[in-house]
């Protein structure tokens, strides 16, 4: 088994890119633990799996779906009354996209 250990500038650029302000203890914290994840995912991917059937669940279930009946949507004002900002009846969020990364 190799080990992968995850470093604080990739934690950081993760960090990052979920628009997170992480401290550097954080980053330290979360670097050692995510490394943990990865190893024990790498431990996983040692089983051998070839003779096990793909499924998307260990059990024989099945989807129960409701009735689909069509109801009213909600206006606009009423989809917004509780957004801290609107304008032109759409969410205002802060501007994200044209950011440098680092």
């Amino acid at each position: 088994m190799t080990t992968r250990n995850l470093d604080i500038e990739t934690v950081r650029h993760v960090a990052h890119l979920a628009r997170l302000r992480i401290s550097d203890e954080e980053a330290a914290l979360y670097a050692a633990q995510l490394s943990k994840i990865v190893a024990y995912v790498d431990q996983l991917n040692e089983v051998d799996t070839s003779n096990v059937e793909p499924t998307a669940h260990p059990l024989p279930l099945m989807n129960v779906w409701r009735e689909d009946n069509p109801t009213p949507s909600w206006t606009p004002q009423q989809a917004l009354q509780n957004a801290p900002q609107s304008q032109n009846n759409f969410f205002r969020v802060p501007k994200v996209l044209d950011q440098e990364s680092p």
